[in-house]
């Protein structure tokens, strides 16, 4: 492979343009001139011709030195721009958070961890992408997003997927509180005029793939009445009484639904189970490393409420 121009060359070789001499950039430079003159004269072996025409008085470019300024000049900003970008990143003064979650985050965890993500670092630009949670697996996989917090279970191959975060409870949701008066069976459930969410995924979704399979344990076929891509629409329609439906816990304690909708556990219960997942082999920027550590934070305590609410209803 042929020799590269180093950046200190450029840099020697621009100085003896501003300055006017080698012996006058090497003041400025703080450097002795027999050291720059002899990265010069590498530069020009590199580039396989002379840069200067050396006179008594002062130097004169040849029409390869002239040529050479703007790509010097160029390639020295771009190296200028690259070490403070790694240093506004390194520093969460720059950079940008790249996380995906489940789509229902919105509505109890990813406004305020956001939201105190931004008043602590208002440099850092912030992508994350609610989806469902088969979608951002594959994202991480395929380094689309640097992590994600997803339900469980999801396809794990080349991911690295972290301890549980968060435990959350399916329960069945009717706008007529006799239906949620008792634990709901597989059976009722599939008895029912039922909502599900996750149109678009189906039993990709890690929820309804586990209802998918108890149900053929059961040998009933849950087939749902209305299909809508999003767990507060279908709880929307269950308040509107078009049906009932199956929702995580925590969303049925939001202030819009809780005092609008009765609640009962599924028989057996079905729990929740969220956790960080990662590319394997991949690294962290800080900004997303950051903001998974608060975002960590906020699930503890959203923990510690959901287990308060549950033990009051119970």
């Amino acid at each position: 492979m042929a020799g590269r121009p180093s950046l200190r060359q450029l840099e020697y070789f621009l100085a003896a343009i501003e300055h006017g001499s080698f012996a006058a950039a090497a003041v400025e430079l703080h450097i002795a001139q027999p050291s720059l003159s002899e990265q010069v004269r590498r530069l020009e072996r590199t580039l396989g011709g002379p840069l200067f025409v050396r006179t008594n008085r002062n130097l004169q470019l040849t029409d390869l030195g002239r040529q050479l300024i703007p790509l010097a000049q160029n390639t020295l900003r771009t190296a200028d721009a690259l070490v403070e970008r790694v240093r506004d990143m390194r520093t969460l003064s720059g950079g940008t958070v790249s996380f995906g979650t489940f789509s229902s985050a919105h509505m109890y965890l990813l406004v305020p961890v956001t939201s105190e993500f931004h008043l602590r670092h208002p440099d850092v630009a912030i992508r994350v992408v609610g989806l469902n949670s088969s979608a951002v697996a594959a994202m991480v996989r395929d380094g689309e997003l640097e992590a994600g917090l997803v339900q469980l279970p999801v396809d794990e191959r080349g991911l690295d997927v972290g301890g549980i975060e968060l435990i959350d409870t399916v329960v069945f949701v009717s706008a007529d509180p006799k239906r949620a008066a008792s634990p709901v069976t597989i059976e009722r459930l599939a008895a029912s005029r039922l909502i599900l969410s996750e149109a678009q995924w189906g039993d990709a979704d890690p929820l309804r793939r586990r209802l998918a399979e108890r149900a053929r344990a059961a040998g009933v076929e849950l087939a749902p009445f209305v299909e809508v891509e999003f767990q507060t629409a279908a709880l929307e329609l269950a308040v509107a009484g078009v049906g009932d439906t199956v929702v995580s816990y925590l969303l049925t304690q939001m202030s819009q639904f809780a005092d609008l909708v009765s609640w009962a556990p599924l028989e057996p219960v079905m729990e929740e189970r969220f956790a960080f997942l990662t590319r394997t082999g991949g690294t962290l920027s800080p900004a997303t490393r950051a903001f998974m550590d608060l975002a960590h934070r906020h699930i503890t305590a959203l923990q510690a409420r959901a287990d308060s609410w549950r033990a009051r209803a119970s």
